[in-house]
């Protein structure tokens, strides 16, 4: 009667998903400001006011017939014009209108992009650690997913164990460049010498590999840290953008999937962007956010508050014993826990009333992603919390 394989989803979340219903539960029973949740990357700060004027200006100036009409299934081509305009200012890359399909946010982007490449028997590999739903986004999809462990304290790019996974069967490698659950930023020197492997792959099978960058914190960085554009380094390239932690508009689902021009058939490879989008019933993105996206692209997030975050909640941790990797963009911070098993760690520290995210779904064991975009407030309010758990693990080590 039903399948088995979407009720087996809709019966268990994420574990992202799972404790924030717990935190919002727990919050109900003891108050709102003794749950210190760190679950889910829910920005805590508003948007730039330059997107709330935007809106009001667009809602109160606009006929609202067209306003709240459809626009064309890809998008609205004047909002295509304008982000692809700042694509070519921005990064020196020339992307083109007419490749790019405006999206309910990145994870539309990247279900469309994955529902347009992959054939049955496909495979995607990721990059460990990762986004946990990109495992559901290629599944369902139909790709048989593998994933290859980063290197080092910072997870670098494992080019040795990629250039033993790819095979006649690759099809794609999702790559997030800020990382979640690292923050960390993969480097030029790291994509030219991926691009090279990727390149040397396609000659070797005869094949296409596609890149699908996914990119929702391109614009979250710190230290003047550089994220490069990663279709000046990879013809086979699909970038998919959200706007949702940019702009701090998370609930309102916008983004956009841009085809690389230079990609092998980059025309039929759009034309299967709008077939998957259609098939899913993913067509004409809501138009106030599309029209709103067409002023606010490139517009930059409060980075400094973000900033301050991470600089106090990284030094208070490591001060206390823990160990963690330095971020340097998103807003996590991903932390060794004080036992091999993440989820029990985990649930000791509710104890504490800290809600934490073992790694084990981000494809890597023994640590916790600690989502930092929440107040100031609970952030100092949760140190001593995070304080008494480290005592008494080590409590328990004399």
């Amino acid at each position: 009667m039903l399948s088995e394989k979407m009720l087996m989803l809709g019966k268990k979340s994420s574990c992202i998903r799972e404790i924030f219903e717990y935190s919002k539960k727990r919050k109900a029973e003891i108050g709102e400001d003794k749950v210190f949740d760190f679950s889910i990357g829910n920005p805590s700060t508003p948007p730039p006011q330059i997107v709330l004027d935007t809106m009001k200006k667009i809602l109160n100036e606009k006929d609202a017939v067209a306003l709240h009409g459809y626009t064309s299934a890809a998008g609205d081509l004047v909002t295509r014009r304008t982000i692809a305009e700042n694509i070519n200012k921005r990064f020196g890359f020339e992307a083109k209108p007419e490749l790019i399909y405006m999206t309910c946010g990145a994870a539309a982007s990247l279900t469309v992009t994955l529902k347009a490449i992959i054939k049955e028997g496909d495979e995607v590999i990721l990059l460990a650690p990762f986004f946990p739903e990109y495992n559901v986004f290629a599944a369902n999809a139909g790709a048989k997913v593998k994933a290859v462990l980063g290197v080092g304290e910072q997870f670098d790019v494992n080019l040795e164990g990629l250039e033993k996974e790819i095979n006649k069967n690759t099809r794609a490698i999702i790559i997030n460049s800020p990382n979640n659950p690292t923050g960390a930023v993969i480097g030029a020197s790291s994509l030219e010498k991926l691009a090279a492997l990727l390149e040397k792959k396609q000659k070797e099978f005869n094949s296409h590999i596609t890149i699908i960058a996914d990119e929702p914190y391109r614009e979250l960085v710190y230290d003047n840290v550089a994220v490069p554009y990663i279709p000046n380094f990879y013809d086979n390239t699909v970038v998919c953008y959200s706007y949702s932690k940019s702009l701090s508009l998370p609930g309102e689902r916008i983004g956009y999937i841009s085809v690389s021009p230079k990609m092998q058939n980059a025309g039929d490879m759009f034309a299967a962007v709008c077939g998957a989008g259609r098939s899913m019933g993913y067509v004409c993105a809501p138009s106030l956010m599309q029209y709103t996206a067409a002023v606010c692209d490139g517009v930059c997030p409060d980075v400094e508050s973000y900033d301050k975050r991470r600089s106090r909640l990284y030094s208070a941790l490591t001060e206390i014993g823990y160990s963690a990797v330095r971020p340097d963009g998103a807003f996590y911070l991903f932390v060794k826990a004080l036992e091999d098993d993440a989820f029990k760690f985990c649930e000791r520290a509710k104890k504490y009333e800290l809600l934490l995210v073992p790694s084990d779904d981000f494809g890597v064991t023994g640590y916790v992603r600690i989502a930092y975009c929440v107040t100031e407030k609970q952030i100092e309010d949760s140190l001593p919390a995070f304080k008494m758990l480290y005592d008494e693990y080590m409590g328990e080590k004399k």
